[in-house]
């Protein structure tokens, strides 16, 4: 084994004597290929690996916006152990992914079969669907805190026709995270749009054999576009466990940047940001972005584990 490994190691030795010296043009591809490429480059180490490396170092200390950093090994994470409100931001976080991601993969397949129809004005409907993706966060943040205004939102007004008092809403402890669900999926067109890309890249002749075969609706479906889907609904089902976790801009818009009421609407995004901005602990705040993290890399391994088998890649 060991003269076989040998052997080959002299083999690539001896075949990279023999690759032939880069010409002139090709060392001035070279160099003009980094300085031109070299802006991006020190962007993505200097805006990205380098923050990521000084978070990873001040998770281990004290470091404050005031206070020069001291080393405390894993005393940030123990602390988070014993940290009751960091247990309830994750239990919220939790809630909110749990409920909010199946919804919003829901309600955009039903757009999308919606607008996969032959019906007229379909291109009309598209962008009616998607317009709310495109409009910014906080801007639509501040239209539903009219929406859900208890005594005129329009939610509570349309109740009110029906004879129902409705709730308090983003007063209420128990519907300030429902209603947060609800805005979340206001912007269900990103998704709407890639499931309904994923529709029609299903063969028709498929649909036609199956109908000739007495398919009804609903088994064309589950049988013929399903499968075609899966690739689409995982691509969702990832993308939405992360974008729970990174759930901020709305529950700060909505609730002042609280989490209340009661602390029901404190998701892990607002607590890392109350501990890095309010109170100025970057080394706590650092920890909790850190587990975050960990968290999602194995939610996501998680969800590949037990839904990526049943993916179907087409002729792959």
């Amino acid at each position: 084994m060991t003269t076989t490994t040998a052997q080959s190691s002299s083999a690539e030795r001896r075949s990279a004597a023999r690759r032939p010296a880069r010409t002139p043009q090709q060392r001035r591809n070279f160099f003009w290929g980094l300085v031109f490429t070299s802006p991006a480059i020190i962007g993505l180490l200097w805006f990205t690996l380098y923050p990521v490396l000084v978070s990873l170092y001040y998770s281990f200390t004290s470091a404050t916006m005031m206070k020069p950093a001291q080393w405390l090994g894993l005393g940030n994470y123990e602390s988070l152990v014993s940290d009751s409100s960091w247990w309830d931001s994750l239990g919220n976080t939790l809630y909110y992914i749990v409920v909010s991601v199946p919804l919003g993969i829901a309600v955009a397949l039903f757009l999308a079969i919606l607008l996969n129809l032959n019906v007229r004005g379909q291109s009309i409907y598209r962008v009616i669907f998607y317009l709310p993706a495109i409009v910014p966060l906080v801007a639509s943040a501040v239209v539903w805190l009219y929406v859900f205004n208890p005594q005129y939102g329009v939610f509570n007004t349309v109740l009110g026709w029906f004879g129902i008092t409705g709730p308090g809403w983003l007063a209420s402890p128990e519907w300030a995270m429902p209603a947060l669900i609800i805005f979340s999926t206001w912007g269900a067109g990103n998704l709407m749009i890639i499931l309904l890309a994923g529709l029609q890249d299903v063969p028709q002749d498929l649909h036609d054999q199956a109908k000739v075969d007495g398919a009804g609706v609903f088994r064309r479906f589950r049988h013929v576009s399903l499968p075609f889907l899966s690739p689409h609904l995982l691509f969702a089902l990832v993308t939405g466990l992360i974008a729970g976790f990174q759930f901020f801009t709305p529950v700060f818009v909505l609730t002042n940047g609280t989490g209340g009421p009661a602390g029901k609407t404190l998701v892990s995004g607002l607590y890392l940001y109350q501990n890095a901005f309010q109170f100025f602990k970057v080394g706590y705040a650092s920890a909790i972005a850190w587990v975050l993290f960990i968290i999602v890399g194995l939610g996501t391994a998680l969800v590949f584990r037990l839904v990526g088998r049943r993916v179907y890649y087409g002729g792959a």
